[in-house]
């Protein structure tokens, strides 16, 4: 069994999938669209992962404000969520992915990492991808619970 990461942007979708023995959770791409609402090739994208990787569960950040609101972000991030389970038919986890862009941009500056501004970008979104699917196994892997979740 694999896990898919996936950190839900405007225009971005940052992607890591665990290795096959689901020890640790890896940067694969950055999936870029032109439109918010342009889902059709993301959807496709993501089949093509979900086929080569053999996925059996997508792991969702869900960016939940500071103070525990939903914003509008938030909102977004549901919808897709249901139009990703009805396409793919997966679960779909939700994962509270407060403050992984901040800490991504954190390991990219501790790394020397001084590309462009939109090689930056693409690699900061995969890396947030990264650091929600590693939290979720790592929650799992400390005997936590899908159904215990939010």
């Amino acid at each position: 069994m694999r896990i898919l990461g996936l950190d839900y942007g405007s225009v971005t979708i940052g992607v890591a999938v665990t290795d096959p023995l689901m020890m640790t959770a890896q940067c694969l791409t950055t999936i870029k669209r032109k439109s918010e609402n342009k889902l059709r090739q993301t959807f496709a994208a993501l089949e093509a992962i979900i086929d080569e990787y053999h996925i059996e569960k997508i792991v969702l950040g869900f960016p939940v404000n500071m103070n525990d609101t939903l914003g509008e972000r938030a909102l977004k991030t549901l919808e897709f969520r249901d139009r990703l389970t009805k396409r793919v038919g997966l679960p779909v986890i939700l994962w509270d992915e407060r403050l992984t862009t901040a800490r991504a941009q954190e390991i990219l500056d501790e790394t020397g990492f001084k590309k462009d501004r939109a090689s930056r970008k693409q690699i900061i979104d995969q890396l947030a991808a990264q650091l929600i699917l590693q939290n979720y196994m790592d929650y799992i892997s400390g005997g936590g619970k899908d159904e215990d979740l939010p």
